[in-house]
């Protein structure tokens, strides 16, 4: 979820991805719904020569694009981005969103000193229901009478501006001016954070250049960005620059190098061009960036759309986008279309982020990929990239390069990064559950394992000088009291001193999944420590803790449930967080990063959940089997879940561990499409490519344990799915008995490659080589994966999965 901290900054704000300057009118108009019918802008754009809405790819080539609508999630706290951008494309808000382009049709008595220029007088409203996005393309028409439209290449973003044909026009104010239209280039970004910068405007092409330093939205810092705009289709008529309400045409540079040695002031400040009425009542603006420099954006730019072809950059962004969506198939037969919206637009947000910044790391010098916009891994762990493994493992490999060279030249691996900054830990040191995973499910093209496995130990063994950003925290203690004491006196290092039994149970994990890397590296010792330190969510567990509280008015307020982990001193006795404090049904906003209390954007009621490497022991401690079923499904019906933060999504699947797995299918189809469909708010929170990622699965039918070879399975929401492999053979889940209407959701029996499947889970195995599941459905729960030996692996029953 994206929220701002009481200090004033942002907790987390989304990286909003897209080509980085496409954002900008969407973001600075004001906020209404979106509904975007097919026919809109047709009439306005229609000199392009695309059937807006609708795929530009021939025949049935990348049929799955116009399923994939990018408006889902913009509201009710979604904070999507509907923009243009291509797979792991650059740009986002308000971390980056920078150099916002603006344009006036003309200005009023046909003088450029006339037109607005700052931030806050030029703001117009769009014209509602003018919103058309879909990959690659991203149109709305504001109410001054031009139509904006934008397509990406990997560092530039093409632009087309319609412009009534006729001589005079009327204005957003309600004043008639001339065609003759004024663009402004901005050097601000959306988080106005710019601090100096420069910019040039050539007064013969019109050709402007400059950059500002920035600062990240959820990290410390500041970063600097690079721009080359060029444009095409008008004459020029004026050239200058502006800052805030005032414009000059006189002056044509500002900041390093203008002017005068003029200084770069906050605020509105950019430059501006004034063209003669479009010929063809249209013009285009090709703006390529850079994080090296200048040049280097130009170059960009006149590599990856050397002349302007709209139409060509649209239909390669397509191309882009319906290769990446292919590796899945699906029998879409008797499934609705809002249903295929939400699958095939779930699966487009999981494929935006982190970013390909790879030739354009300021900081060090690497022949290695570099990645950024790791925003943040305490959220992409859980779901993303075990994804990214499946349907993209060319790109994953390349991710986790990126993610050991960053280890490399910093010392540590990151668990939050945006614009080549650090961001803040939320959690313990997440990249190690990602580099687990990828090392168990056999990613190693390029990967220097014995680095990562340094990394990994690094971050659980050496405690940072500030853990804020990086590493773990309270590291001494953790090894001495075999938790995080509530009480700690941390006097050498620095970091938050709270969130203690999150991180308690966090730090567990990880260490964990460390000691799978360490087996299959051969070190034993290694891995013997870990398992045992993987144990210590257990020196947080209260099997006196109830799950009562009185409040005024209601008396008391609760269940009989009891047992929940919570906060621990130093000498051993337990403190007191309400259960439910940080859900849905008590103060749920309280545990964010700057957070007093010991748990991190959830309740002990759900963090009690986690132990992944040992539900088996964790059910004993609850009562057994059957206590455990009904506690974990009290937790689903009783509102204190909130499915829109990541922690929620394994939960979800957690019956498979009590051996009911038809329960984790009965609530996968209560949020589907209860909380994740295809409307405008058809996210229940922060999508993070996450919400994404988790639909994703949901739809195919089964469920990551991340970091871990296991895969909990479920019936898909298909009567098939594909999947391919890099093998070049076909992963294919088939369902015996599918019921359009889903009252069959339970599986009756299965079989794997022909011969009987009676496990509720799988390995990465089924997906690397190939095979078919078939999986028989009928109406209610039945005896299939229900057994002992049938449930996913634990720690305690010495069956953890290699």
């Amino acid at each position: 979820m994206a929220r701002f901290l009481t200090s004033g900054f942002p907790r987390r704000k989304r990286v909003i991805v897209v080509a980085i300057f496409a954002f900008f009118i969407w973001a600075l108009l004001p906020i209404e719904s979106f509904n975007p019918p097919r026919r809109l802008l047709n009439s306005v754009m229609s000199a392009g020569g695309i059937e807006l809405g609708s795929s530009t790819l021939p025949g049935g080539v990348g049929a799955m694009l116009r399923y994939v609508d990018p408006l889902i999630g913009t509201v009710n706290g979604g904070h999507v981005f509907p923009g243009a951008t291509l797979p792991y494309g650059t740009g986002g808000s308000p971390s980056l969103g920078n150099f916002p382009l603006f344009v006036h049709p003309g200005c009023p008595g046909d003088s450029y000193l006339e037109c607005s220029y700052s931030g806050a007088t030029r703001a117009t409203e769009r014209i509602g229901n003018s919103t058309v996005a879909r990959p690659g393309y991203f149109s709305i028409v504001l109410n001054n009478s031009v139509g904006y439209e934008m397509t990406a290449a990997m560092h530039t973003t093409l632009f087309r501006f319609n412009i009534p044909d006729q001589a005079d026009i009327l204005s957003s104010k309600g004043i008639v001016v001339p065609n003759s239209p004024v663009l402004l280039l901005d050097l601000t970004d959306l988080g106005r954070t710019r601090r100096g910068g420069e910019i040039q405007v050539d007064p013969e092409s019109g050709r402007m250049t400059g950059s500002g330093k920035f600062m990240p939205s959820f990290g410390h810092g500041q970063y600097s960005a690079y721009f080359c705009a060029d444009f095409k289709g008008a004459g020029i008529r004026k050239t200058g620059t502006f800052v805030n309400t005032k414009a000059n045409e006189t002056v044509k540079g500002m900041g390093r190098g203008g002017s005068g040695g003029s200084t770069m002031p906050a605020g509105s400040a950019g430059g501006f061009v004034q063209f003669d009425r479009p010929s063809e009542s249209q013009f285009l603006a090709r703006v390529g960036l850079s994080f090296m420099s200048v040049a280097q954006a130009c170059q960009n730019a006149e590599r990856e759309i050397p002349d302007f072809d709209f139409g060509s950059v649209v239909k390669a962004s397509e191309k882009a986008w319906s290769e990446k969506l292919s590796v899945i198939e699906v029998d879409q037969a008797g499934v609705n279309e809002d249903l295929l919206t939400t699958f095939w637009s779930g699966f487009y947000r999981a494929l935006l982020s982190p970013q390909d910044y790879t030739g354009e790391n300021p900081l060090w010098n690497s022949s290695e990929p570099y990645f950024d916009s790791f925003y943040c891994i305490w959220d992409s762990f859980r779901a993303q990239h075990p994804l990214l493994t499946l349907v993209d493992p060319k790109e994953q490999t390349r991710m986790v390069r990126a993610l050991i060279d960053i280890y490399k030249h910093e010392g540590k691996l990151p668990d939050c990064r945006m614009s080549f900054a650090q961001g803040y830990t939320q959690g313990g040191s997440n990249g190690d559950v990602v580099l687990a995973d990828a090392f168990l499910k056999n990613l190693h093209e390029g990967i220097d394992w014995n680095l990562g496995y340094e990394a990994v130990v690094s971050d659980a063994e050496v405690e940072p000088d500030d853990w804020t950003s990086v590493g773990r925290g309270n590291l001494e203690a953790w090894k001495m009291y075999g938790f995080i004491p509530n009480d700690d006196d941390d006097k050498n290092h620095t970091g938050p001193q709270t969130r203690t039994v999150s991180r308690t149970v966090e730090y567990a994990y990880e260490d964990f999944t460390i000691a799978l890397m360490a087996r299959g590296l051969g070190r034993k010792d290694d891995e013997r420590k870990y398992l045992e330190r993987s144990k210590n969510w257990e020196n947080v567990f209260d099997p006196d803790a109830k799950d009562q509280y009185t409040d005024a008015g209601r008396g008391v307020i609760g269940s009989d449930f009891k047992g929940f982990l919570q906060p621990r001193s130093r000498n051993g006795e337990f403190t007191y967080q309400n259960m439910r404090l940080c859900s849905p049904v008590y103060e749920m906003h309280k545990c964010y990063f700057d957070t007093v209390y010991d748990t991190y954007e959830g309740s002990p009621w759900l963090y009690t959940f986690y132990v992944p490497q040992d539900m088996a022991s964790l059910i004993l401690r609850l009562g057994g089997k059957e206590a455990f079923i009904d506690r974990l499904s009290y937790f689903h019906s009783s509102g204190i879940i909130y499915m829109g933060n990541e922690q929620s999504f394994l939960p979800t699947y957690q019956f498979h561990y009590g051996g009911r797995p038809g329960l984790s299918s009965y609530w996968l189809h209560q949020y589907i499409p209860g909380q994740f469909n295809s409307s405008i708010n058809g996210i229940p929170g922060n999508d993070d490519c996450a919400m994404g990622a988790f639909t994703t699965f949901a739809f195919m039918g089964f469920f990551p344990v991340a970091g871990q070879d296991v895969y909990l399975l479920t019936p898909p929401l298909f009567r098939e799915v594909h999947l391919q492999t890099p093998s070049g053979k076909r992963a294919t889940i088939r369902n015996i008995g599918f019921d359009p209407s889903y009252k069959a959701i339970y599986i009756q029996k299965a079989r794997l490659n022909g011969k009987p499947y009676t496990k509720n889970w799988i390995t990465h195995d089924f997906f690397a080589r190939g095979g078919l599941l078939e999986l028989t459905l009928g109406p209610k729960e039945s005896e299939w994966g229900t057994r002992g030996e049938d449930l996913p692996p634990s720690l305690s029953t010495q069956a953890t999965a290699p």
